[in-house]
């Protein structure tokens, strides 16, 4: 059998977002940047979606959950806008208070 000529199924997909979440969680624990930080946290959100968008697909799955994955991807894309747009608040703050957006340096805000 030829792999190049197989139909996607459900499995690629999960493959993929196992692989987006996985780089968004080494991204996480290894960057020292808030911006860095948040891309991570960016890829994680992604791979869920794509198992999300997946499992709920007609087209790849004859019993599927309804719209329900792609509902909850939509609120997903909404949590992340919000986070995004609070977490950058957040780092333009912390920049103009530190001038540097390296997250070792926040230990001021240890209570």
């Amino acid at each position: 059998m030829n792999p190049f000529t197989e139909p996607i199924t459900v499995s690629h997909y999960l493959i993929a977002g196992a692989v987006l979440f996985v780089t968004g969680a080494v991204c996480m624990a290894t960057k020292r940047n808030a911006l860095g930080v948040l891309m991570g946290i960016e890829l994680v959100l992604n791979g869920a979606n794509l198992n999300f968008v997946a499992f709920g697909s007609k087209f790849l799955r004859k019993e599927t959950l309804g719209l329900d994955g792609d509902l909850i991807a939509l609120f997903v894309i909404v949590l992340a806008a919000a986070e995004a747009a609070v977490a950058l608040a957040i780092a333009l703050n912390f920049y103009n208070n530190h001038a540097t957006i390296d997250v070792d340096q926040a230990d001021e805000l240890k209570g």
